[in-house]
């Protein structure tokens, strides 16, 4: 059964939240000496708060999983206050542990094109290679989620200039389809050795069923050791990458942020490594008289 503290989210985070709040009831069951039921949920406390928290500590919850979880219960009991009527004040203004946010970091130019080429030097399978580079350039080339790329269905090929995404939230967005992708695509569509209804994922293990999200990331770990590149070097900086890349060359923030799928675009910015130095050169570029205030 779906939280209904959560709209519009993907399974795996409903998943992720449900599995959050049930460990604290548990930790509030074991606090208490006593099972708890609706009646002592709408009694927590900030002591309440403050002992979870603190367990979560030292049980050894980093800052930043110690926040998702907080996270988790604040969205639980904001549905549950709502729909039974009591104040979750003490729930609802606890304090979320500060931690620095890692920026991500993406390759260079050179070095995303060569983690492709490099892909496909993993497997003597000529298709097997065709396929993994054929998705790492969906990653780089259109700024797709690894989850995005892996969820394309055969009736949406032969691909086409234009892609229409589901991402997080449920969230659709038009995506272009450079020129590199359509042929790194079709020519791992030419070599596939099974036949596919167009229900059917593109991409495929070599038995045949879907393939995973770790088979990429696998194929990336050996193509970026071999490259000497650092464990950053993930399928989710491809698309990092899709997004530095194109506000180096000039492209407009938010309609990168369409690009991406990002709800915020405070999100899309954490996305961009660009340099203070570079930021100012556009903010030059666009107010003329910013330099002189």
């Amino acid at each position: 059964m779906r939280l209904k503290a959560l709209d519009d989210v993907a399974d795996h985070t409903v998943e992720a939240y449900r599995n959050d709040v049930y460990n604290f009831i548990a930790f509030l069951t074991e606090h208490h000496g006593a099972a708890q039921g609706v009646a002592p949920l709408t009694r927590v406390s900030q002591s309440d708060m403050r002992g979870w928290m603190a367990h979560e500590r030292r049980r050894g919850v980093q800052p930043r999983s110690l926040a998702r979880r907080l996270s988790a219960v604040k969205s639980f009991f904001r549905w549950f206050s709502q729909r039974d009527g009591f104040d979750a004040t003490a729930v609802l203004s606890a304090r979320a542990p500060k931690f620095q946010k890692k920026l991500p970091r993406p390759l260079d130019p050179d070095a995303a094109k060569t983690m492709i080429e490099t892909v496909g030097l993993q497997t003597s399978e000529d298709w097997v290679a065709a396929r993994d580079m054929a998705v790492v350039t969906l990653l780089y080339g259109c700024g797709l989620r690894i989850s995005e790329a892996l969820s394309l269905t055969m009736a949406e090929m032969p691909i086409a200039d234009v892609l229409r995404i589901v991402g997080k939230g449920r969230k659709e967005r038009v995506v272009p389809v450079i020129a590199p992708a359509r042929t790194a695509v079709d020519r791992y569509l030419k070599l596939l050795p099974f036949e596919l209804a167009p229900q059917d994922l593109v991409f495929r293990g070599v038995r045949g069923g879907p393939v995973s999200q770790r088979v990429i990331q696998k194929v990336m770990e050996r193509a970026r050791l071999q490259l000497g590149l650092p464990a950053t070097a993930t399928p989710h900086a491809m698309r990092h990458s899709f997004a530095t890349h194109l506000l180096e060359a000039g492209g407009d923030l938010r309609t990168i942020q369409d690009l991406l799928g990002h709800a915020s675009l405070s999100t899309t910015q954490a996305y961009t490594a660009v340099d203070t130095a570079r930021l100012m050169e556009v903010y030059n570029k666009a107010h003329p008289r910013g330099e002189n205030v």
